[in-house]
Order: structure tokens, then sequence, then C-alpha cells
């Protein structure tokens, strides 16, 4: 069986935690172990914060712009998308190089390098804006009957 979601959210600080909420409702049904669920959250919580720094203007035409965040946990493997209309990468406030540890702000991209196992740091085609995708293979939690299992 296989799970899929997708949200359309405000570029708001406050839609982070429902993506991540979602996301941990979905792997506790699906009966992913505690720890890879939490790895992912905290991954996908930077992509979020990231989409709502820099995802291009906070408001166009008086609408407050959106990301879209999708995930997909399909067999052993769940993949997450966050996607953006801001300038992308190489644009003005996207760097994928490792800051100072004194650094306030900018590991994000970085954590999610270092808490999934394959990553994708890009650009949309097109029109523009950002895209982080991840994947990690997922683990069962201890008595659990997960619903990917086949």
């Amino acid at each position: 069986m296989s799970i899929w979601w997708s949200l359309h959210l405000r570029r708001e600080a406050a839609s982070v935690p429902l993506a991540r909420r979602l996301l941990l409702g979905t792997m506790e049904s699906a009966g992913v172990d505690p720890d890879i669920s939490y790895d992912l959250s905290i991954a996908l919580s930077e992509a979020c914060a990231n989409a709502v720094e820099h995802g291009g203007d906070r408001e166009l035409d008086g609408v407050s712009q959106a990301y879209r965040v999708t995930a997909y946990l399909d067999g052993e493997t769940c993949r997450i998308e966050v996607t953006d209309s801001g300038p992308g990468f190489g644009g003005a406030g996207r760097d994928t190089r490792p800051v100072s540890t004194e650094a306030e702000n900018g590991r994000g991209l970085y954590l999610i390098q270092e808490l999934a196992d394959h990553v994708h740091i890009g650009n949309k085609p097109g029109r523009g804006g950002a895209v982080v995708s991840f994947d990690k293979i997922l683990k069962w939690r201890k008595g659990a009957s997960p619903l990917m299992a086949v």
C-alpha cells in the first residue's frame, strides 16, 4: 500500500508545524519507527522554513504567496518534496554552503542533507522557484503492522 498527500500552504510561519504534524501523523499511522519519523519531520520543517523565508514576494496583488509540500510513502521509502515560487537557488538569499557554527541561521539545507538518505536541491524548470526533495529508507516500529508492508 502507498500513501501520498500534497499541501498548498501560505508562506507563513504557522504553516510549518501544520506540515510537520501531518507528516508525523501519517508516519505514526503507517507504523514507521519514531526515530525515522523524527528525522523526516525535522528535515521537512527546515525545507518549509526555507520556503517561507526565501520563496518569493510575501504578497502578490494583495494575495499571500504559497508553497507546496508533497509526501509519498511507498513501500520502504518516504519521499518529500517542497517547492516554492521564489528566485530559486543561485538567486538572492539561497546558498547551500555550510555556515559557521556561530551563525544563528543558515543550517537548514545542511540538516536536510544529514537527516535524509538522498537529497536533491535545485530549481523548478520554467517559471522558477526552488525544489528541495529528499527521501529516506523507512524502518518500522517494533510490534507494528506497517501499512506499507508487502
